[in-house]
Parts: structure tokens; C-alpha cells; sequence
């Protein structure tokens, strides 16, 4: 069974759109068919990529990727009412 997911989960791109030796996008670290399915991969899919293009870029660069391909959003919603 399918988790429900309430959110959209965003789209890694960063528009740094060239390719590296490996075939990975230099800008998101994605491959070419996670790139061009992106839309059609369910949630659970999208976040599966998102977690693989975190590992290849601290394999790759040794230090932890950018916030945006940081699925973890470590805010409180209340903390900004006050």
C-alpha cells in the first residue's frame, strides 16, 4: 500500500545544467532518466532520487550538498508567528 502524500515534493533542479564524466547533472546530481522522469516518478520515488543525488554529492565533493537538495525541512511553522 501507497502512503498518501500531501505535499509536492520539489523538483531538485538548480539550473546548473551540465553534465559530468559519470553522466550525472553537475548542478542536481541526478542521472539523465531521473532528470527526464522526473514528473512521472510517484513521491516516494522523487524522494528515493533526492536521497540518492545527497550521496552522490558528498561522494563526490566530501562535504554535505547545498540546502537545495535538502529534503528536511527542519523549521517549526509555529516558531514564525511570534
Amino acid at each position: 500500500m501507497q502512503q498518501l502524500e500531501f505535499f509536492t515534493v520539489p523538483n531538485p533542479c538548480v539550473g546548473v545544467c551540465t553534465v559530468d564524466e559519470k553522466g550525472y547533472c553537475q548542478g542536481c546530481m541526478r542521472k539523465r532518466e531521473e532528470r527526464f522522469n522526473w514528473l512521472n516518478f510517484t513521491p516516494a520515488e522523487q524522494l528515493h532520487v533526492i536521497k540518492l543525488c545527497r550521496q552522490r554529492y558528498i561522494r563526490k565533493h566530501r562535504k554535505p550538498p547545498p540546502q537545495s537538495l535538502d529534503i528536511q525541512q527542519d523549521t517549526d511553522p509555529q516558531q514564525d508567528l511570534f
